[in-house]
């Protein structure tokens, strides 16, 4: 899969990369000061972000991810060495998927390999970082490890199987979820942050009576947002929150933005909705990106509610279109689409990954940021769009130096 999506004629020259966001680029700007690249087909048509109301149709259905972005970094040690440590993915069992990266001296990091198994990464408050197993056999990218708080007696903590029934136990294939129930809530919460003591040391530090550390909580106090290499600097955990977020009663939420509903602003949801333009939101925890080694995603948490199914199967059978706001919405509402099309309740852990062979049952269009060459991503917009659509509206965005990455431009895809 990897080989298809890399077999790409074309490259991002460095000076495409967006390093701030729109509103930190000049005064008076907000953030709908992008641009829009849409493609129907071969045909692509320029616009400003604050247009998309004039593109869509009244009955049609943005689908949104709500998942709110942590402040998923924070620094460690491991040994000697400096490390910074991304938090992708909690699973059911208490543990969590991490990276570790190295410093680069710039304020952004550079790949690291993991492990060994059984390494202890110092964070702050005196918690431990126990690393036990890669995340997926033959890559030392990602792997599980547990948070230990300060004071417990050892790495020893309560826990069961690597995700409780969740990705180890494959997850969700061809629209099926694990751990689902009718309703679309999670089944398997296997979070623990509130159910712990206070204890007397850090202000508001949360120690369970197993020993799991509370990572939420220190990510609150002590993390700040992943950022990379082509950005310029920090940015305030809220420039990475999309007017659709919500907080997660658990503490969940996403290791990186769901940056495709970033220009969004509350008045342009209110023009869409005046026009006619449903939402349906949605929820889809994105773990750590694969930013050098363009992985496939792993398996993620996700949910997607009775009210929004009940609103796509109407949409469609109405005339509507359906689209997608970001590859977090595709996977998450075609992991809950059956065979026959219809959209159900579910929640739980998908591992589905929307491809060209796959396709897609729902979704008739998607509008996304743009993709480096080599991302696995572009698979998906090939499933969505075809591949002749994919490589004119690239051709189109590098002619017009439209910006990439999370506070870049978007694409809107329309089948």
């Amino acid at each position: 899969m990897r080989a298809l999506a890399r077999g790409r004629a074309w490259s991002v020259p460095e000076e495409l990369s967006a390093r701030v966001p729109a509103e930190r680029r000049g005064p008076g700007l907000g953030r709908d000061a992008v641009r829009l690249l849409v493609s129907r087909g071969t045909e692509v048509t320029h616009h400003a972000f604050p247009e998309l109301p004039g593109l869509l149709c009244a009955g049609d259905l943005l689908l949104v991810n709500t998942s709110p972005t942590l402040a998923a970094a924070a620094d460690g040690r491991l040994g000697s060495d400096r490390v910074v440590v991304h938090f992708s993915t909690r699973g059911e069992d208490g543990r969590w998927a991490v990276e570790l990266r190295a410093p680069d001296g710039r304020g952004t990091t550079r790949p690291r390999a993991g492990g060994p198994a059984g390494a202890v990464v110092e964070l702050a408050e005196g918690v431990r970082l126990v690393l036990e197993e890669p995340l997926a056999a033959g890559s030392e990218r990602l792997w599980w490890a547990r948070a230990v708080a300060s004071g417990a007696r050892d790495g020893r903590v309560r826990g069961g199987n690597a995700l409780g029934g969740g990705p180890h136990d494959g997850g969700a294939r061809d629209g099926e979820a694990t751990g689902a129930d009718a309703t679309g809530t999670d089944a398997r919460d296997g979070g623990t942050a509130d159910a712990g003591t206070r204890d007397g040391g850090a202000a508001g530090r949360v120690v369970h009576p197993s020993g799991v550390a509370d990572v939420p909580g220190l990510l609150r106090r002590h993390g700040r947002p992943i950022r990379y290499a082509y950005t310029e600097r920090d940015q305030p955990l809220s420039a990475y929150q999309t007017v659709f977020a919500l907080p997660g009663a658990d503490g969940a939420g996403s290791a990186e933005m769901p940056s495709a509903a970033r220009p969004f602003t509350p008045r342009l949801v209110a023009e869409l909705v005046s026009r006619g333009v449903q939402f349906a939101p949605l929820t889809l925890h994105t773990g750590v990106a694969s930013a050098e080694a363009h992985e496939p995603p792993y398996p993620e948490r996700f949910a997607v509610p009775e009210a929004s199914a009940r609103l796509v199967n109407a949409a469609r059978a109405g005339g509507g279109r359906v689209v997608a706001v970001g590859t977090t919405a595709v996977r998450a509402v075609e992991s809950a689409a059956g065979a026959d099309g219809i959209v159900r309740a579910c929640a739980g852990w998908t591992d589905l990954v929307v491809t060209p062979g796959r396709g897609v049952r729902v979704v008739d269009g998607l509008l996304t940021g743009l993709h480096e060459p080599e991302a696995s991503h572009l698979l998906m917009l090939e499933a969505v769009a075809g591949r002749e659509a994919v490589e004119r509206g690239y051709e189109e965005a590098l002619a017009g130096r439209y910006l990439w990455h999370e506070f870049g431009d978007t694409h809107l895809l329309l089948r």
